[in-house]
């Protein structure tokens, strides 16, 4: 099965209409969609097999008055019948490249400690991991 790495604008939503199992935390909100797309701060990139998205990653360019532009990389999610096929590093290094053609001079994420398989990811592209709290408030 061929697998193909994907950049999604605006127009590319309805590629998102077929996902495989466990891509995505969440059931995409066609609202929520048409937001993230619209901002050309923020780059959703697919793997696609089939028709079907069986990958996707999701950044977001912050920008600081006080440091250059970063690439945040907000989420990953390869469907796990696929894991270990180097879909994840595609995804990866494809967001970098984008991270790095708008100017982003470091990027930064996080995961649980217990998600080895991501740790192993991250660390192949040379984050350094560190400790560190995350705070979370939901209304």
């Amino acid at each position: 099965m061929e697998t193909k790495i994907v950049r999604v604008g605006p127009a590319d939503a309805g590629l998102l209409d077929r996902v495989a199992q466990d891509v995505f935390d969440e059931d995409i909100s066609p609202a929520f969609l048409a937001g993230y797309l619209a901002d050309d701060r923020h780059l959703m990139v697919l793997a696609m097999a089939d028709g079907q998205v069986v990958g996707q990653t999701r950044g977001i360019v912050h920008l600081s008055p006080d440091q250059p532009p970063g690439l945040y990389i907000d989420n990953m999610g390869v469907t796990p019948a696929l894991w270990r096929r180097g879909i994840g590093g595609r995804l990866l290094d494809e967001l970098l490249a984008w991270g790095r053609e708008r100017g982003c001079a470091y990027a930064w994420l996080g995961t649980e400690l217990d998600n080895v398989e991501a740790r192993g990811l991250y660390e192949s592209r040379r984050f350094k991991g560190t400790e560190m709290v995350v705070y979370e408030l939901e209304d």
